[in-house]
C-alpha cells in the first residue's frame, strides 16, 4: 500500500495519531524534501529511510515505488506540508497507482485550503481552489478569467512577494469585491485580514512576511455601481481633481487616496 500522508502546515500539534502510526509502521518514506521531513520525524521520534521525491524526479521515483509495492512493501509519501498532490508533488504517484492497479490511500490531516475557506469569514461552500496562479502571462490571464467567471469563493496561494500585485489584478478583473488574506496559517503569528480588495491592497502596500493564502468572493457587479473611469471623466468636466476624487471615493466605496490616484490618471489621459 502507498500512503499519502498529510503533514502539519505550521503547527506540529496538527499531526494526527494515524499519520504517526502509519509512518512508524511503513518500510520507507518518500518525501519532497528529506531535510524538512527529517526534522519532522526527529520531533516525532521516528526513524525511517528517507528518499527524495519532488517535482523534478517524481516520475522516476514512481517506478521505484511501483516495484516496492509489488514486493508487498508499505510506503509513505509526504510533501513538505499539507496534503500531497494539492499544489505539491504526489499527483504522478496517484496516477501511477491507478494505471497499474496498485493500492493507495490517503491519511488526511492539515490543509491550508480548507482552513482558509472557513477562516476567511466568507461563504465557504461551494469554493474553487486555484493553487498558485501561473507566472506566464497567457496562462495567468486565463486563470484570472476563470476566477472572474465564478460567483462563489475562490482560494489561491501566493508568495508574499506578489500578494499586492495579485490583489491588484483581482481588483482589475472583479471590481471592489470582498476578500481575505490569510498569513502563516496555524503558526504562532497567524493573521487574517478581511475587507474589500481596495482595503486589502492598501493594507499590503508593504510586503508581508510568511506564506499567504488569498480568498476572494467574485460576483456580478451591482447595476447601480458606476464604472470608475466613466464616473471620474464626468466629474472632471466640472470639478478639480481633488473634488472629483472626494465624490468618487464616496460613490465607489474606495479609499480617498486611491480615488485621488485614479482621478490624476484620468485627468492626465484627458490632457494627452
Amino acid at each position: 500500500m502507498l500512503y499519502l500522508v498529510a503533514t502539519p502546515i505550521g503547527n506540529l500539534g496538527d499531526i494526527t495519531l494515524r499519520a504517526i502510526e502509519t509512518m512508524r509502521a511503513c518500510d520507507a518514506i518518500y518525501c519532497e524534501d528529506t531535510r524538512r521531513t527529517a526534522q519532522l520525524l526527529n520531533r516525532l521520534g521516528i526513524e525511517k529511510p528517507l528518499v527524495s521525491c519532488h517535482t523534478h524526479n517524481e516520475r522516476m521515483r514512481s517506478e521505484e515505488i511501483a516495484a516496492l509495492l509489488r514486493e508487498g512493501k508499505e510506503i509513505c509519501y509526504v510533501s513538505d506540508a499539507g496534503m500531497p498532490a494539492v499544489s505539491d508533488p504526489g499527483a504522478v504517484l496517484v496516477r501511477m497507482c491507478v494505471e497499474n492497479g496498485l493500492s493507495f490511500t490517503v491519511v488526511p490531516g492539515a490543509s491550508a485550503v480548507l482552513t482558509a475557506a472557513v477562516l476567511s469569514g466568507l461563504p465557504p461552500q461551494p469554493f474553487a481552489f486555484f493553487g498558485f496562479l501561473p507566472r506566464e502571462a497567457k496562462p495567468r490571464r486565463e486563470a484570472l478569467d476563470r476566477i472572474a467567471a465564478t460567483d462563489y469563493l475562490c482560494i489561491l496561494y501566493e508568495s508574499p512577494h506578489r500578494v499586492r500585485d495579485t490583489l491588484q489584478e483581482l481588483f482589475d478583473r472583479l471590481g471592489n469585491v470582498q476578500g481575505a488574506v490569510l498569513r502563516e496559517l496555524t503558526k504562532k503569528f497567524e493573521s487574517v485580514y478581511r475587507g474589500s480588495l481596495t482595503e486589502l491592497i492598501d493594507r499590503f502596500a508593504e510586503e508581508p512576511k510568511g506564506e499567504c493564502v488569498i480568498a476572494v468572493l467574485p460576483g456580478p457587479k451591482s447595476e447601480a455601481e458606476p464604472d470608475p473611469g466613466e464616473l471620474l471623466d464626468a466629474l472632471l468636466e466640472t470639478m478639480s481633481v481633488r473634488d472629483a476624487a472626494a465624490v468618487a471615493s464616496e460613490k465607489l466605496h474606495i479609499p480617498k487616496k486611491q480615488a485621488y490616484a485614479l482621478a490624476l490618471e484620468r485627468k492626465a489621459a484627458q490632457e494627452r
